[in-house]
């Protein structure tokens, strides 16, 4: 199922707006613009407000995507065990069968060992409940390590959200990336990428792309998937972006939404959805 993550929403959103625009989106707004795209599951992923709303705020917000038919996964960062209770209970309230988690949060850079002890304390309440953890790919942890860790605890609720163009940034390649990972993926964040030099030919920028315009091979690793999966993935394709700011609110919003809509266009021809 393609999906849209509030990494699509970035400038548009209250959250994670740094100039003071009174356009700014909310996470309803999001979801009823999600749907209004025809997209029917939208991906909170670090957006810090949701971690503070109360049982019944959460309700409304379940309420409001039922309604519209958008199914909810929820994402946080780090793995700190109660943080992942809390999002636990938070998905129990959404509905979401998914929770994207990444192995470090700001400060919070555990080894591995400290890892897997978190994990293993948290995992049988993420299993009784039928929600899936998943832990994302990128620089700050090589996938192999990575992989290591999934394979290590054994859980079966305890999967991987592919990302590869985050590995980029620490010289994994995609497709090794995928390679390594692929049979752990539960989650897909679809966002292409490109080098482009910067001012005075000093250094390059890694950034996003509408889909199709960048250096993601998805048909390569929507190849794999499929052939994991028995012919067609099962795997959600999550659409993010990483837009650098254009100079101001109206320009820098109306481009992100721009590249939101070619992108699930070119989804949906990929996907013949």
């Amino acid at each position: 199922m393609i999906g849209l993550s509030t990494y699509a929403y970035l400038w548009r959103m209250s959250a994670a707006n740094p100039e003071a625009n009174p356009e700014a989106m909310t996470l309803d707004d999001a979801i009823r613009d999600t749907a209004a795209l025809g997209i029917r599951l939208f991906q909170i992923c670090d957006h810090a407000p949701l971690a503070h709303l109360s049982d019944g705020e959460l309700a409304d917000v379940r309420s409001l995507a039922d309604d519209l038919g958008v199914t909810l996964e929820v994402g946080t960062r780090g793995t700190d065990p109660e943080a992942l209770q809390r999002y636990l209970h938070i998905a129990g309230i959404l509905g979401a069968t998914l929770v994207r988690t990444m192995w470090t949060a700001g400060d919070d850079r555990p080894d591995a060992v400290e890892v897997e002890r978190r994990l293993r304390e948290v995992l049988p309440q993420f299993e009784a409940a039928g929600v899936t953890l998943a832990l994302e790919t990128y620089e700050q942890v090589t996938s192999s390590d990575l992989v290591a860790l999934v394979e290590a605890i054994a859980s079966p609720r305890l999967k991987i959200v592919l990302d590869p163009a985050n590995t980029v940034a620490n010289l994994e390649h995609p497709a090794d990336v995928t390679a390594r990972c692929l049979p752990h993926v539960a989650n897909w964040h679809v966002k292409d990428f490109a080098f482009s030099r910067k001012d005075g030919w000093v250094g390059f920028a890694l950034t996003s792309t509408p889909l199709g315009q960048g250096r993601l091979d998805y048909d390569g690793i929507r190849s794999a998937l499929d052939a994991r999966d028995g012919g067609t993935t099962s795997v959600n394709q999550i659409v993010e972006h990483w837009l650098p700011w254009q100079g101001d609110p109206e320009t820098t919003s109306r481009l992100e939404a721009e590249w939101t809509t070619k992108t699930i266009e070119h989804l949906r021809r990929k996907n013949n959805d």
